[in-house]
């Protein structure tokens, strides 16, 4: 026996890929991983399966299963199962800072800078994650599957498709991420006629060149998840976008 064989006794290795295809896919980073992917590859590596709540009781019941794992109750601290929720946008309040579609693990909402936005329901996760995301908590959810939670609420033909278009949103801004981890800049992307780039704003958000409306502006150099385009915008152009939205909707509202 070689040096790298099992143990006596030891416990046979789980493919991840087994675990993740028992979890919901609904990317609500819930259980404190970044995916559901990512979960999986932490329960095959011992981590409890009580951490999901879409997935509920029965998931559990559906995990302990396949590890071997004691079958326990869901654990609160990661939250509690509930019937399933879908988000929308309250049309007359959004600003279109496109802050939700950068939020969006399924790329399910649908919108531009400086545009009104929309959820497509029947690809919402309900994974909640554009709620915080929104500066002028214009998202709202409703619950589409009153009475039933967990498994009894969500299809495993939804889950494949939430997979997959969660998979399809890591490959479009796997450049992005790669460029970031080179420490490469992004790509210069011309601005429209009579707006600045990006990368000319100065520390408030005032343009360097011929001025435009700071919303305007700063709403131009964000980036929108849905479709292809320039590289994923700094912290600074992310700030100056949120103060100039908010600003916007308070003079809108009179506040």
């Amino acid at each position: 026996m070689t040096g790298n064989a099992p143990s006596a006794g030891a416990a046979p290795a789980i493919d991840p890929a087994a675990i993740d295809a028992l979890l919901p896919q609904t990317q609500c980073t819930r259980c404190g991983e970044p995916d559901c992917a990512a979960y999986a590859q932490a329960i095959a590596a011992g981590a409890p399966i009580d951490r999901c709540p879409p997935g509920g009781a029965e998931g559990i019941r559906r995990l302990a299963r396949l590890t071997g794992q004691p079958e326990r109750p869901l654990d609160p601290a990661h939250g509690l199962e509930g019937p399933r929720r879908v988000a929308w946008v309250d049309e007359a309040a959004c600003i279109g800072c496109t802050l939700c579609l950068q939020a969006c693990p399924v790329d399910c909402i649908v919108g531009a800078p400086r545009r009104m936005h929309t959820v497509v329901e029947t690809d919402c996760t309900g994974c909640e994650l554009c709620v915080p995301a929104c500066p002028v908590d214009c998202i709202h959810l409703d619950v589409v599957t009153p009475g039933r939670s967990g498994w009894d609420a969500w299809s495993p033909a939804q889950a494949q498709a939430a997979r997959q278009r969660h998979a399809a949103r890591l490959r479009r801004l796997a450049p992005a991420r790669d460029r970031r981890a080179a420490g490469k800049p992004a790509p210069t992307v011309l601005a429209p006629a009579g707006r600045v780039p990006a990368g000319d704003l100065g520390p408030a958000g005032a343009a360097a060149g011929p001025a435009t409306a700071p919303a305007a502006t700063a709403a131009a150099a964000l980036t929108v998840p849905g479709a292809d385009g320039p590289g994923v915008p700094s912290a600074a152009a992310k700030a100056a976008a949120v103060a100039a939205a908010l600003a916007r909707a308070r003079a809108r509202r009179g506040a």
